[in-house]
């Protein structure tokens, strides 16, 4: 009896010892080879099938990249119990994926919490979220117990309010969950991806310990909402509770920072990212590039992404935007295919940015290629990238192909919609485009300002008058939506085309918002032909006193004044004249020869290749010149 306790202790000491080799092997410099040598031993002291250690080994395997020395040290183990399944389990859903890991949660003899929350885990983690819901509400059905774990991974996955709220019911029926700190973060985290700020600020407060992962969600949660003076209230308020900031703050106020234009504010932020060090993340340095491209200040977003020491797809998307937007489009482009040059993989924003600058300014032929590249990777049913596509064609004039792309769309947002209705618009297209508009309508999805500026648009191009007239009167009647100067734009213009300019001048005074100067350059274009002179000099002086760039206002009244004698205001006219009217609008052309874009202005006299191109059009004249006069003899 002595010598069994004797030999018991013996092995519970050899245990003890290899199990401390194990951990030894975890913060190694290789921990997967020095596993593989302690477990070679224990497989010569026939250790192997002992159930602790071989679970010790799948564990540290799994964890250190070898998902095929767990599965097989798993397979050699003799005496499995739930901790090896649930090991095994872990393995299959990190590295052989969730239709693997399905088949062994299946054949397993007995689940615990731990492996339902495991392949939820792996559910959703491989998009299959629906099964994840299945195996979460089949966890009550077989009595096991909902942890802080479950409902962290679930709260990810919810996609409306009504939903959240929901699990946030269930989650306070299970109190010791909901006063889990995890479980706090995850509510805020949930509601704060909705726009449900309210919601968020009432979790956290009720929160009886915060960390700064629930400041972080709180203020993101406010950003993503266009709530951004009320994110910088939650950052002082957090700077003054005594917490320190991590990368994630700064990133999140950089972009509260951008959304609100407000430099100052963001020069604080990046300051404090140099000061504390966390410009090596590239999420900040993406973040501040945004924030000084959105403030107009493209030098400063140019020098902080050329002294980046990592350039990843958030620094290089930042950097293509900020072209984009600056009208650097041919700076976009060469970014993005150097870029892709370097293996940084094109996401959904970087294609949406670049197929916009392709629809501005390059060729057919490099937008085809743009569509090539997201059929390639596979980002065709993205619905920006989509409504990019449909916003590429329809200003080549290829509609049917841009018609195309957004029947094939499978999710149909309102910024597809519009795109399309704009397209069938400016592609002549206005009975279409009217009938689209009223599909819009019963499609459930509600129409906004670009909505009502596209049917607008294509009844001004149409010259319907009174559906026109319809659509602006609908717009406040029957969706609550207030017209912009840009919508009485269109039907001012539309009624002046029609002979209208009484019931034009009318609408103005009826505008709820202040006429700006196109309105009354197009009641002063009219006026000249048909209205009387008062009304020719109150438009050409409103026009004159918004500070309008066009010299037409001083033009009319220069021809008004001196056709009635007005010598003294004809002099006042052409001193202000003078005075504004100092820059001068400069036309710009462009033309594409293989694959490169030559732009250049219409009073540039030195250009690259201007000789050449000089000669090509002389020859072009002296052509057309011979074969006008063969056709006239």
């Amino acid at each position: 009896m002595f010598g069994h306790i004797q030999r018991a202790g013996r092995i519970l000491h050899t245990v003890s010892i290899f199990s401390s080799l194990i951990d030894q092997c975890s913060s190694s410099s290789n921990p997967s080879n020095s596993l593989r040598l302690v477990h070679a031993q224990l497989v010569k002291f026939g250790l192997s099938s002992n159930t602790f250690l071989a679970n010790r080994c799948i564990d540290l395997y799994c964890k250190s990249g070898c998902g095929s020395e767990a599965l097989r040290a798993f397979n050699e183990l003799p005496n499995k119990n739930i901790v090896s399944w649930n090991l095994y389990l872990k393995a299959c859903v990190k590295y052989f994926g969730a239709e693997k890991a399905h088949n062994v949660f299946t054949e397993m003899p007995e689940r615990d919490v731990v492996s339902c929350n495991t392949m939820i885990s792996g559910y959703v983690s491989s998009g299959f979220v629906g099964d994840g819901w299945e195996l979460f509400f089949k966890m009550q059905d077989c009595y096991v117990r909902w942890t802080h774990f479950t409902f962290s991974i679930m709260l990810s996955c919810v996609e409306c309010g009504n939903h959240a709220k929901e699990m946030h019911g269930c989650i306070m029926r299970h109190a010791e969950c909901y006063s889990h700190l995890v479980v706090g973060n995850s509510l805020i985290d949930a509601y704060g991806k909705l726009g449900l700020v309210d919601y968020a600020l009432a979790v956290f407060l009720s929160m009886k310990n915060v960390d700064l992962i629930s400041w972080n969600s709180l203020i993101s949660a406010c950003c993503k909402s266009d709530n951004d003076n009320f994110a910088v209230r939650i950052f002082c308020l957090m700077i003054s509770r005594g917490f320190k900031v991590d990368e994630y703050t700064v990133s999140a106020m950089l972009a509260a920072a951008s959304n609100l234009q407000n430099l100052e504010s963001g020069k604080q932020m990046f300051c404090l990212s140099v000061k504390m060090g966390f410009l090596r993340n590239t999420i900040v340095s993406s973040a501040a590039i945004d924030m000084f491209s959105k403030c107009n200040r493209m030098q400063a977003a140019l020098c902080l992404f050329q002294e980046s020491h990592i350039l990843d797809s958030a620094i290089c998307n930042s950097m293509i935007a900020c072209y984009a937007n600056h009208y650097a489009e041919e700076n976009a482009l060469e970014l993005f295919v150097s870029s892709f040059r370097e293996g940084i993989r094109p996401t959904e924003f970087t294609l949406s940015c670049i197929i916009h600058s392709a629809a501005e300014l390059f060729p057919l032929e490099q937008g085809t290629q743009l569509h090539s590249l997201v059929v390639k990777t596979g980002l065709e049913l993205d619905a920006v990238v989509a409504s990019s596509l449909v916003n590429l064609y329809g200003k080549q004039g290829l509609i049917e192909s841009a018609t195309n792309i957004f029947l094939d769309m499978v999710f149909r947002d309102l910024i597809a919609w519009n795109t399309m209705l704009h397209a069938l618009t400016h592609n002549g297209k206005f009975v279409e485009a009217i009938q689209f508009f009223e599909n819009l309508l019963q499609s459930g999805l509600g129409p906004d300002q670009i909505s009502f500026s596209g049917v607008l648009l294509a009844c001004r191009y149409g010259r319907f008058i009174e559906e026109g007239m319809a659509f602006l009167f609908a717009m406040q009647k029957q969706y609550g939506g207030w017209p912009i100067t840009e919508h009485y734009a269109y039907v001012v213009d539309m009624m002046i085309q029609a002979g209208r300019i009484n019931e034009a001048v009318y609408l103005l005074h009826m505008m709820e918002c202040e006429p700006n100067d196109l309105i009354w350059e197009s009641i002063l274009c009219a006026c000249w032909d048909y209205g009387s002179a008062e009304l020719i000099e109150q438009a050409a002086n409103r026009m004159i006193e918004l500070e309008t760039k066009s010299s037409l206002p001083y033009l009319v009244l220069d021809k008004l004044y001196e056709k009635t004698g007005r010598w003294e205001s004809l002099a006042r006219v052409r001193r202000k004249m003078k005075m504004r009217i100092t820059e001068e609008v400069v036309d710009c052309s462009w033309v594409g020869i293989r694959g490169h874009i030559y732009s250049f202005t219409a009073i540039e006299m030195i250009h690259y290749g201007r000789e050449d191109i000089s000669s090509i059009l002389g020859l072009l004249k002296q052509e057309i010149s011979m074969e006008t006069n063969a056709c006239f003899k």
